[in-house]
């Protein structure tokens, strides 16, 4: 039952996407369009962003699809990691475009242009309307997944920026305060590197197999330590494969010379341990007796 209802999740999140790049396809060609004819930077800025928000998306879905290939003897953990790619991609791309947008609202600062405001406001509104019916639609699964949650993240940062561009253009149609245009791209950029930057941060942590934060590997030592005809867990590697799998391998250090079914008992102790307290979902143990090792929790190979 439970494979079934993920199988569903996984489709619906997939038909979410879908219909999220094809909004965005549209968002994006009217405001490249109407940037051009309305002069304003902001705009085009906002196009830009949400053709990073289509290549985002687009990455997202196919990194979607990808998971859910099979293992193979050449590939033992499939692409259970695509996903996680997926999302460090969809960060730095949301960096790159940030750090594009502070050039040019430097430039245009400097040399401020009169807007054809009316254009900019409705095509804001129209954003706004797009992007808002795809953050609902992603919203929920962007909570459980780190790839959806990357996808999110561009749609939700691009709605916020459509709704700075619809306030500059009431500035600039009542105010003439055409400056406004340059202020606002600056704010949409630095805001990208805020919400980019974390994003980067945790899925390069996945991908570089670091320690998740919530996990102190002391506190898994002295737990296993505990079970009786245990000495010592040590050689200690957590990691995870992607927002579902929390791996564990360590190795043993056995006070007596026990058999196989012995040590079976203790491995079902350790695993139903580890995975109620630590949410360890993947284990594996390595049983030593009187083996001349390095008995450290961490050892550098």
């Amino acid at each position: 039952m439970s494979h079934s209802h993920n199988h569903q999740n996984i489709e619906v999140r997939e038909r979410n996407l879908l219909i999220a790049i094809f909004l965005n396809i549209g968002i994006t060609a009217a405001q490249v369009v109407g940037g051009f004819i309305s002069g304003s930077l902001a705009l085009l800025s906002d196009a830009l962003h949400n053709f990073s928000d289509v290549v985002s998306l687009v990455i997202s879905y196919l990194a979607s699809k990808l998971s859910k290939r099979k293992a193979s003897t050449h590939k033992t953990f499939g692409y259970k990691r695509a996903e996680i790619l997926a999302a460090f991609i969809n960060a730095s791309t949301l960096v790159i475009v940030a750090v594009l947008l502070i050039i040019e609202s430097i430039k245009r600062f400097q040399n401020p242009q009169v807007i054809d405001s009316n254009l900019v406001i409705w095509l804001s509104l129209l954003a706004i309307a797009f992007n808002g019916f795809s953050v609902l639609l992603l919203k929920k699964s962007a909570a459980h997944n780190l790839n959806m949650k990357s996808a999110y993240l561009h749609l939700l940062t691009d709605m916020l920026a459509s709704v700075a561009v619809f306030i500059g253009g009431l500035l600039m149609k009542f105010y003439q305060l055409y400056f406004v245009d340059s202020v606002l791209t600056l704010a949409i950029a630095l805001y990208l590197i805020y919400v980019g930057y974390d994003l980067l941060k945790n899925s390069t942590r996945i991908l570089m197999l670091f320690t998740p934060d919530h996990i102190n590997i002391e506190s898994i030592v002295k737990r296993v330590n505990t079970i009786e005809n245990v000495k010592k867990l040590h050689h200690v590697h957590v990691w995870s494969l992607n927002d579902d799998e929390l791996h564990l391998e360590a190795h043993l250090d056995l006070k007596d010379n026990i058999s196989i079914e012995s040590f079976n008992i203790i491995l079902i102790q350790i695993e139903a341990m580890l995975t109620e307290e630590f949410n360890i979902n993947h284990i594996t143990i390595q049983p030593e007796f009187n083996k001349t090792d390095s008995k450290e929790i961490i050892v550098q190979d």
